[in-house]
């Protein structure tokens, strides 16, 4: 006999709150694709800008986010923006597995979810101590702490905590099965 996997309301709305978040974070970053003294879309002074207005201050803030990653031709930016479509999809997956299907391994998928977005989350702020803050030095502590530690330090303490809590109930798992198999 199956049971359904445990199901936590908090993960469940971080997944779901996080997909417009991160399409919109998407869009702004392949919508940025240009070279040169090509303006991109979403960028200041590009035609949909007003999309993605709050980005202005994010492309003064970080520097992967704004014209200087973008004139360097490095590729940082697109290619963590396209692990968070893969994460994004892993997260909705989850969501269908463990509230809909009843999947009891559900919870391993929701636990890949979260580990992709911790993991990506300490890998960019790794990639900025290992280059000397190149992407954020720039700033004040004040705009750093507000713009770029706050809403980045969310992207690792929230999956952190899903970890935790879906790691647990994925060893509980193991635990029961193991003494399931030994009484057999």
């Amino acid at each position: 006999m199956t049971s359904k996997p445990k199901t936590y309301t908090w993960i469940s709305l971080w997944f779901l709150l996080t997909v417009p978040i991160i399409a919109w974070d998407v869009g702004y970053c392949f919508m940025s694709a240009g070279s040169g003294s090509f303006r991109p879309r979403s960028m200041k002074g590009g035609d949909l800008h007003w999309l993605w207005k709050p980005y202005g201050i994010y492309q003064e803030t970080d520097d992967v986010y704004g014209l200087p990653a973008l004139h360097s031709g490095d590729g940082f930016t697109n290619a963590q923006s396209f692990l968070n479509i893969i994460e994004t999809l892993i997260n909705i997956t989850y969501l269908y597995l463990a509230h809909v299907a009843a999947w009891p391994p559900a919870t391993l998928v929701g636990f890949s979810g979260a580990l992709m977005t911790w993991a990506k989350t300490v890998l960019y702020w790794a990639q900025e101590y290992y280059c000397g803050y190149c992407a954020v030095g720039h700033n004040s502590l004040s705009d750093l702490i507000v713009y770029w530690i706050i809403p980045g330090g969310l992207w690792i303490v929230v999956p952190a905590f899903i970890l935790f809590q879906l790691g647990s109930d994925l060893v509980e798992s193991l635990e029961v099965a193991s003494k399931k198999a030994k009484a057999q």
